[in-house]
């Protein structure tokens, strides 16, 4: 009966021993918990639990996961991803017939074979849902050339607003892309012009008409492109009364600084595309320092209300908290 027990004792004890060592040293440790590691981590004086290079890589890591994200989501999902903004502007001395009224404002369409169809569609249709009372439609209708000339005026014909739908012509429709002015196409703003008008389209160049609404009057003015060389406020405010209200259609923002002592209560603008990307830490890096100061959205400068529209279309398919935009502009009476 001892035999064997004895056996067993004597397997135990003729177990091999390491000097300095104790039994309980020679246990398993239990493995260290994901929670318990990283409370240990934030303890004063103990450090980060990962090692350098791991922390190093699972930062890389994470960098490169989020850009990735990002890259994709401004190529794939943002082109095309339409917002509707809505804007209450007061205007001194506008009269009561013409208070409320709606101005929908679309810009730089950039008719071309990377813009869809779709997307100029829904802009068009969501404009008009709007049920407007004009609709504005600041330039640059083409992105080069003239094949999607009558593609983009077919388009934009089923434009429906109870005043009519006016335009004027950005620097692409003169084929200009820069502010020296020169142009590739000589002959093609004339010929948006011309394709437009047959749609029913007014295009003021240097021009303005004047609504009615019984003895009131709101004068809506347009000018061509700044970097066109052509452009000629002057000719487009002559003969109106400085006592009646004025929005002026100008595809550049910086046109602003053309108007000198003549009264604009609203200038409705593009041409910047709010930069079409905005990346966390860099800005809107596309666009020069000067032109960032009128980036997007509303602005006042002097006694204009200046408003800078994201546009529709794009010129690369990439856009990054820049959303194409539709924007409705309602007027108020100021107290």
């Amino acid at each position: 009966m001892n035999g064997p027990r004895g056996i067993s004792s004597l397997r135990a004890n003729n177990h091999p021993k390491i000097p300095g060592t104790s039994q309980a040293s020679r246990t398993r440790r239990r493995p260290v918990s994901i929670r318990r590691a990283l409370r240990l981590s934030k303890l004063p004086g103990l450090g980060s639990f990962w090692p350098p290079r791991k922390r190093a890589a699972r930062r890389w890591t994470g960098w490169v996961g989020r850009n990735w994200a990002r890259v994709t989501y401004a190529r794939h999902v943002e082109p095309t991803w339409l917002e509707l903004t809505h804007h209450q502007v007061a205007v001194p001395d506008l009269p009561l017939l013409f208070d409320g009224f709606r101005v929908v404002h679309l810009t730089d369409l950039h008719a071309s074979h990377r813009v869809p169809t779709s997307l100029l569609m829904e802009a068009i249709d969501l404009a008009n849902a709007q049920q407007p009372d004009v609709i504005a439609v600041t330039g640059d209708f083409v992105h080069a050339g003239y094949r999607h000339v009558d593609r983009v005026a077919r388009i934009v014909s089923r434009l429906r607003a109870a005043n009519g739908v006016y335009a004027v012509l950005g620097n692409h429709d003169y084929s200009v892309r820069n502010a020296l002015g020169w142009r590739r196409f000589p002959r093609l703003p004339e010929t948006i012009a011309a394709a437009l008008a047959g749609q029913g389209i007014r295009v003021l160049r240097n021009e303005s008409v004047t609504l009615r609404r019984g003895e009131s009057a709101l004068h809506l003015v347009g000018v061509d492109d700044l970097w066109s060389r052509v452009c000629n406020v002057t000719r487009a405010f002559q003969g109106l009364s400085s006592h009646e209200p004025r929005l002026l259609l100008a595809h550049n923002p910086r046109t602003v600084n053309q108007l000198a002592d003549q009264r604009c209560d609203l200038l409705l603008s593009g041409h910047t595309h709010g930069g079409q990307v905005n990346w966390p830490g860099l800005g809107r890096f596309l666009l020069t320092k000067r032109n960032r100061r009128l980036a997007a959205g509303m602005y006042r400068c002097g006694n204009v209300s200046l408003y800078v529209n994201r546009g529709v279309g794009f010129g690369f398919r990439f856009r990054f908290q820049t959303r194409p935009e539709v924007a409705v502009f309602h007027l108020q009476r100021a107290s």
